[in-house]
C-alpha cells in the first residue's frame, strides 16, 4: 500500500490499465478494474462537474449496478470516491441504467452506473452521468486530460484496503420507474395480451414483469439465470434464438420481451418467436409515440428514411453519446418530438410525448422498457399481430455478427486500406476483398467504420468494436434471406484478415 497521496494523469491510467473510454462509458476486464482505477476515474468525473458548478459539495450521487460479480466491488470503490470527494453516496441497488439515470436527472443529480452492459462478466464498465443525462465525447475528452489525487487507500494490486463506503439500497429509482410506465400508458391497456418475458440476468427482469403486469398484460417469467448471461440485442446468440422459438412454440404468446445485462437495449419478439432487429423495432416505436424527428446511427437500416412517417431523419456515428448530440441540436433547431433508437433497440426520448392526453417525460439516455410497450400498443391499435405489424415497414433487412478476439488496431488498419482517399484504388481494394460478390460500389460513408453501398441498395458496414476487441460487420437487403447470406459470406470474409 502507498503510505501517500499520489496524483495521476487520467489518460496514463488509462494507458497502463486498459480501462478506457469506448462507444459508452469506461470499460475494461474486471481484474484491470480494479478499485484504485474505478477510483480515479470516479473522482475524475466529480471533480469536472463540480469545477463547471454543475454539482456542489455535500450534494448526492446515485449509484447502482448490474448483476456481474465484479459490480458490487466496483459500486463500492465508486462510493468511496463519492464521500473522499466530498459528495453523499446514495445507493440506488441492482437495477437498470435508465432507471438510475431517470431518477438522478428529475432531481438534479450526478450518477454512475457500473455496468458492462451485453459484454461478458470477466470484464465490467461505468457509465457516467451528469445532472443533464449522459457524459459526451467531449466531456470525455475532457477527463482524459484531468489529473487525480488518489489516496493511500488501495494494497499494491490496487484494492481497497479502506472500510466499505457503499450504503444500504433504497428502492426508491426502481419503483419511479415503474410508475413512469403505469402513468404514461392508459389503465388496463395490456389486458388480453399474453407475454413471455426472457430473464435471464437483466436487472430489467423483475421490472419488466411489474410494468407489464401492472397494464393487465398476462406474463410469464421465462429463463432466469443465477450466473450471468452476456445476451447482445445486437449480435443474438443462437442458444436464444433457439430458447425463443421453443417458448413461443409452446407458451402462445403475443410477444417475448427481454433485455441486454443492464436494461438499456430491449428485446422483442413476433407471436413466432423471432426477435425483431433493433433498427426495426426503434423505427415502430417512434411511429407509435408520433415522432417528428428521429435520429439513428449510420449502422441502423433505411427503413427509417423509406417510410416517410417522420419529418426529418438524422444520421450520426454509432454510440448513444453521438445520438444524444445530434438530438440536441433537433431540439435547439425546434423540433416538437425528437427521439433517437440504435441498431442495437435502445431508445432515447429528447423531449416529452403528449399522448392521448399523458404526458412521458424526456428521458435521453437508452431505455428498454417503452419499445415492447410501444410495439404491442401499435400492434393492438393497428389491429395487427407483431408480424403483421412488420409487413406495414418498407421490406429492409438486417444482420450483424462480429468477430471475437479481433484487436481494434488491426481492424482500424484494415478498414484504413479500404478507405485511402482515392476513390478508384478504394473500390479496387473493396472488389478484391469481396470478390465482386455484391455488385458495382455506388456509395462509401466513412461516418463510423466504412459503410458500403452497392448498385443493388445491398450494404456491408464494417466497423471495429467501441467497447471489446471485435470487429463488426452490418449488412443490409431486400429479404431475410438475402441479409443471412450476405452476413455469413462477409464474416467468412473477414476471418481471413486475421
Amino acid at each position: 500500500m502507498n503510505a501517500v497521496n499520489e496524483t495521476i494523469l487520467i489518460a496514463d491510467l488509462m494507458e497502463k490499465s486498459g480501462v478506457k473510454f469506448g462507444t459508452s462509458g469506461a470499460r475494461g476486464l474486471a481484474t484491470d478494474m480494479t478499485d484504485r482505477v474505478c477510483y480515479a476515474y470516479t473522482i475524475a468525473f466529480l471533480s469536472y462537474l463540480e469545477a463547471k458548478g454543475e454539482i456542489h459539495c455535500g450534494d448526492a450521487v446515485a449509484i447502482a449496478g448490474d448483476f456481474r460479480p465484479s459490480s458490487p466491488r466496483i459500486m463500492n470503490a465508486v462510493a468511496m470516491a463519492v464521500v473522499d470527494g466530498g459528495f453523499t453516496p446514495l445507493n440506488c441497488g441492482f437495477i437498470p441504467t435508465p432507471a438510475v439515470a431517470c431518477y438522478a436527472m428529475t432531481r438534479g443529480l450526478a450518477s454512475v452506473m457500473v455496468t458492462g452492459s451485453h459484454i461478458p462478466d470477466d470484464r465490467n464498465g461505468i457509465k457516467f452521468y451528469k445532472p443533464a443525462g449522459e457524459v459526451l465525447k467531449s466531456d470525455e475528452e475532457v477527463l482524459s486530460r484531468s489529473t487525480v489525487t488518489l489516496p493511500p487507500s488501495f494494497d499494491a494490486e490496487g484494492f481497497s484496503v479502506a472500510a466499505p463506503a457503499l450504503p444500504p439500497a433504497l428502492d426508491t429509482a426502481e419503483k419511479e420507474y415503474i410508475q413512469r410506465y403505469l402513468d404514461f400508458f392508459p389503465v388496463d391497456c395490456l389486458k388480453g395480451r399474453r407475454v413471455g418475458v426472457y430473464q435471464h440476468s437483466s436487472v430489467d427482469r423483475d421490472i419488466m414483469v411489474a410494468v407489464f403486469e401492472g397494464l393487465g398484460a398476462q406474463v410469464t417469467p421465462l429463463g432466469r439465470s443465477l450466473t450471468f448471461i452476456p445476451v447482445d440485442t445486437e449480435a443474438i446468440r443462437p442458444e436464444d434464438v433457439a430458447l425463443a422459438a421453443e417458448w413461443a412454440a409452446g407458451g402462445d404468446f403475443d410477444c417475448i420481451i427481454s433485455a441486454d445485462g443492464d436494461g438499456d437495449r430491449p428485446l422483442i419478439s413476433d407471436e413466432h418467436g423471432n426477435w425483431l432487429r433493433g433498427d426495426v423495432a426503434g423505427v415502430l416505436c417512434a411511429r407509435y409515440l408520433a415522432a417528428t424527428h428521429v435520429v439513428t446511427p449510420v449502422s441502423s437500416n433505411s427503413a427509417a428514411e423509406k417510410c416517410g412517417w417522420f419529418e426529418h431523419v438524422a444520421r450520426t456515428r454509432i454510440g448513444s453519446p453521438y445520438v444524444i448530440a445530434a438530438m440536441d441540436d433537433a431540439v435547439a433547431e425546434g423540433g416538437k418530438k425528437v427521439v433517437g433508437y440504435e441498431a442495437n433497440g435502445g431508445f432515447l426520448i429528447a423531449t416529452h410525448i403528449e399522448l392521448n392526453g399523458r404526458t412521458l417525460a424526456a428521458l435521453p439516455t437508452r431505455d428498454a422498457v417503452i419499445v415492447p410497450l410501444a410495439i404491442l400498443m401499435l400492434a393492438a391499435e393497428s389491429n395487427l399481430t407483431v408480424s403483421g405489424l412488420l409487413t406495414t415497414l418498407p421490406q429492409r433487412f438486417t444482420c450483424s455478427d462480429r468477430l471475437k478476439a479481433f484487436p481494434t488496431e488491426i481492424s482500424q488498419a484494415r478498414i484504413a486500406g479500404l478507405n485511402s482517399g482515392d476513390e478508384v484504388a478504394d473500390r479496387e481494394a473493396i472488389a478484391a476483398l469481396l470478390g465482386n460478390i455484391f455488385g458495382e460500389v455506388v456509395a462509401v460513408n466513412d461516418t463510423d467504420g466504412l459503410r458500403i453501398t452497392f448498385a443493388s441498395q445491398e450494404v456491408v458496414h464494417l466497423r471495429p468494436s467501441g467497447n471489446a476487441p471485435e470487429l463488426r460487420c452490418y449488412n443490409e437487403a431486400a429479404s431475410e434471406e438475402r441479409v443471412v447470406e450476405m452476413n455469413r459470406t462477409c464474416m467468412e470474409i473477414l476471418e481471413g484478415w486475421r
